[in-house]
């Protein structure tokens, strides 16, 4: 018995003695902005076990007393922390710190390796919006690169997510939603992008799959955050096509940071180079801020504000362009007169409160108010002649005028006026969870808005006006002179006058969870359920969405994803108004069904990362609004009258091609189909059996018809493939000479004439096939001290680049002018965008 006691006392004292023999450390990781760093690695060096950060970025790990310990604090996009630590038995301390994200930095440019997989969100650096070379300067040229992004027109800021259109695409900066213009008709009219790229931050976009938090369109989701910078500094940069300045700043105790920049921009030099000769006259400019202020630690107001004149002022004169095959060579010569006089003002302001009354909870309020002012007025007179050319490779006159096909004239005319306010006030909610995080928000919105639409056509053919009556000449039974009044008819006739005061409530609530298995398997799941309620037609929506991803245990980094849900598309004004200007009041939000699947893959090649990516797609869309294409400008048929589908694959592959620097590259498959419910068309044969063809056939007297459904056609925005490329170089040697180029190709959209009948629409314009190319000279760096009499020496780095546009001078086609004949052929005359241009520009950073 006193061997047991003494056994029992021993094994007791052990006991007391090794649990006084630890400490404990707890507290939190962050990055170097403050933001909480999830999963990050805390051990001790020399020892087995540890521990990782949950969501918030909090831990705690039991480590030795009395001893010198090596704390590591380690991340896959992070650079390793280690801290020194000797604490007493029992002792408990509190350790915060920051680590840095991982970069490859060769003079400034750096390349951040994205830190969250599990989202459909993809992170892109800021750093490479200034770098790729582009005649319109906007920021989305940078989105054009992206997998399942497309656009065939680089005038123009809008873009094509997975055969969706641009008024599919949501764009916010800083939580608010941005929007696009509705009258623009071109790219060249378009002007600057909201985005001024000067002044972001942080830049996630998703083609697809999007959580619940954001709002009611099926496309892709493009989320901004502008700079609260920490101290001063500054850009000024000038180019043949413009110039921008910026400036930023947080003076004394740092708690109000400022960030404003204004932009001048004209395309006169790069539209020099389409085929219609004139006096092109586009001046564009903008002036943004964004001001926050802390009133506490807890709260912070900011203040979004932006004010945008855009106006495009043509007169051409002239236009020749060739078109047709080799067997059938064709010249269009088009003489003008009068002017085209276009105007777009915005004015934009947005309030944000955002309180924080502990680390897990963030509550914000959020006011905008958006107005704009579009004007669209032309006075168009054009005479045209369609000459046939000699096609004989052998005959002196070989690309000459053979002989004229036919003479006309045309006159344009539209004066359109359109008033946008759109006013609102938001809520929303974040809490953090230990394994996960509660998201919801609430928005009122009001929308007014007043349009005026006057606009027609007149085609004259030969001395005749199209359409043209028929000529009744002869006498009655009585043998009186028949006389009949001639009437003037217009081809296109669009006039109306509508005012929408309307008003919407949305809403969200999103859960996500995030769980680590025994073998470090990691598992996220968000789900979340969206409403958007519209008074204008009484339609309430309702959509559910969810994500999943697994990253499992394995040797090579591999993640797998799935997302998908209900998706709609509530109508705003123009998917309302019909071609002829007359409004929808029982209009409905387009219905779809998405799911996305995806696989990610880091990996390392040359000893520098790399990342491939993959994902397919499946849309199912109802209550669709058919709609037609002319180069930007977009009409809506206005009736939800059709069923459609969108099924692709994308792969991205991106990394460190050169060292130090990131470059990708992006290959899409894609199929988009409609079918529009109610359309059909009759053909009708004669007493040959012949097919009656307008202007074709000598017996035109209909003796029979067939009826036709066309089922499923490709959708305006039917992409088939898209590669694109950007790729980044530098000379070893001299790594302050750098290249940037961008590579586009796309297979051609489907177009027909202008008969508002979507069946005909089958016809492909050619491929789309651009290259850009950059090269860039750093003249000062941060590094070089001049001397103090030189006028420089205040700036940290100035540099000089020269960019060729469309370097294999390519003449893409963007969309077609048709021009009619006496007996009503028509001809489609190719628009072609820009050719080759240089363009210089000089950047000062301070």
């Amino acid at each position: 018995m006193l061997k047991k006691l003494i056994l029992l006392f021993i094994c007791f004292s052990s006991v007391l003695l090794a649990k006084a023999q630890f400490a404990e450390i707890y507290g939190t990781i962050t990055d170097e902005k403050g933001d909480a760093v999830f999963a990050a690695n805390i051990s001790v060096k020399g020892e087995s076990g540890g521990t990782t950060t949950d969501l918030k970025g909090n831990y705690s790990l039991s480590v030795s007393a009395n001893k010198n310990l090596t704390i590591i604090i380690s991340h896959i996009s992070y650079s390793i922390n280690t801290i020194t630590v000797n604490l007493k038995e029992g002792e408990k301390k509190e350790i915060n710190t920051s680590i840095e994200a991982k970069a490859y930095e060769i003079n400034e440019v750096g390349v951040e390796e994205e830190r969250n997989r599990t989202s459909t969100m993809q992170r892109i650096d800021p750093k490479n919006v200034n770098l790729i070379p582009n005649p319109s300067g906007n920021f989305e040229s940078l989105l054009k690169t992206l997998p399942g992004v497309t656009s065939n027109n680089e005038l123009s800021s809008q873009y094509s997510v997975r055969g969706g259109n641009f008024d599919e695409n949501l764009i916010y900066v800083n939580d608010v939603q941005i929007y696009r213009p509705f009258l623009v008709r071109s790219g060249q009219q378009e002007g600057l992008s909201f985005i001024n790229s000067d002044m972001v931050s942080e830049i996630e976009f998703s083609a697809g799959g999007f959580d619940a938090k954001y709002g009611d369109k099926y496309s892709s989701v493009l989320d901004i955050k502008y700079k609260e910078p920490t101290e001063f500094a500054g850009s000024v940069s000038g180019s043949l096509q413009g110039a921008s300045m910026h400036l930023e700043g947080s003076p004394g105790d740092h708690r109000l940071t400022y960030l404003a920049g204004v932009r001048y921009r004209t395309n006169r030099y790069v539209l020099g180079s389409l085929d219609t000769d004139g006096q092109y006259r586009p001046n564009f400019f903008d002036a943004q801020t964004y001001i926050t202020y802390d009133i506490s630690e807890k709260w912070e107001i900011g203040f979004l504000g932006n004010i945008s004149r855009n106006q495009y002022n043509f007169i051409p004169q002239t236009r020749t362009t060739e078109f047709g095959r080799v067997n059938e060579a064709l010249r269009l010569t088009v003489y003008f007169e009068g002017q085209e006089l276009n105007g777009y003002e915005t004015y934009f302001g947005a309030f944000t409160n955002e309180y924080k009354p502990n680390s897990n909870t963030s509550l914000k309020l959020i006011t905008s108010a958006y107005k704009a002012y579009e004007d669209e007025t032309f006075d168009v007179l054009g005479e045209y002649y369609i000459d046939e050319l000699d096609r004989d490779l052998g005959s002196e006159n070989f690309g000459d005028v053979a002989f004229n096909r036919g003479v006309g004239g045309f006159r344009n005319h539209a004066r359109n006026m359109l008033e946008v306010s759109v006013v609102n006030v938001e809520h929303k909610g974040k809490i953090f969870e230990n394994n996960g995080a509660w998201e919801w928000g609430v928005k009122l919105q009001r929308e007014m808005i007043k349009d005026k639409l006057s606009e027609w056509t007149m085609i004259d053919s030969a001395g005749y006006s199209l359409p043209h009556p028929k000529d009744y000449i002869g006498y009655d039974s009585t043998l009186i002179p028949i006389i009949r009044e001639q009437q003037l008819e217009l081809s296109n006739v669009y006039k109306a006058k509508n005012s929408i005061n309307s008003n919407r409530v949305t809403g969200y609530v999103q859960r996500s969870w995030f769980f680590r298995l025994k073998d470090t398997t990691e598992i996220t799941f968000t789900t979340g359920i969206r409403s958007n309620y519209w008074t204008f037609n009484n339609d309430n929506i309702i959509s559910p969405r969810a994500s999943f991803s697994v990253k499992p245990n394995w040797d090579r980094d591999f993640l797998f994803r799935l997302s998908g849900g209900y998706y709609y598309q509530a109508p705003f004004y123009r998917e309302l108004r019909n071609f002829e200007g007359e409004l929808n009041e029982n209009i409905k939000s387009q219905k779809s069904i998405q799911l996305v699947g995806a696989v990610d893959y880091n990996f390392k090649a040359w000893d520098r990362p790399f990342k491939w990516t993959t994902e397919v797609y499946y849309k199912h869309m109802t209550n669709v609004i058919p709609y037609e294409i002319d180069n930007v400008r977009i009409r809506y048929y206005a009736e939800n009258n059709a069923n459609a589908y969108a099924t692709g694959l994308d792969m991205k592959v991106n990394g460190e091609f050169v060292k130090g620097v990131e470059s990708w590259a992006t290959i899409g498959f894609m199929k988009t189909e409609e079918d529009i419910l109610d359309d059909f068309y009759v053909d009708y044969f004669n007493s040959d059996g012949e097919k009656i063809i307008a202007g074709y056939t000598f017996n035109s007297v209909p003796v029979d018809s067939i009826r036709h459904e066309p089922g499923y056609i490709p959708r305006p925005t039917d992409h088939r493939f898209n590669f694109s490329l950007f790729f980044q170089d530098y000379l070893p040697k001299n790594p302050t000479l750098k290249a940037n180029l961008t590579f586009h190709y796309a297979t051609g959209l489907p177009f027909g004439p202008p008969s508002n009948e979507r069946y005909k629409d089958t016809l492909r314009i050619p491929a789309y096939l651009r290259v850009d190319i950059g090269f860039s000279k750093m003249l000062k760096s941060e590094k070089r001290v001049l001397s103090e009499k030189n006028p420089f020496r205040h700036f940290k780095s100035i540099w000089l680049s020269a960019e060729v546009f469309n370097l294999l001078q390519r003449n893409n086609t963007i969309s077609y002018l048709w021009v009619t004949d006496v007996s009503n052929q028509q001809y489609a005359v190719p628009n072609y965008l820009t050719s080759r241009q240089l363009n210089i520009r000089l950047q000062f950073n301070f």
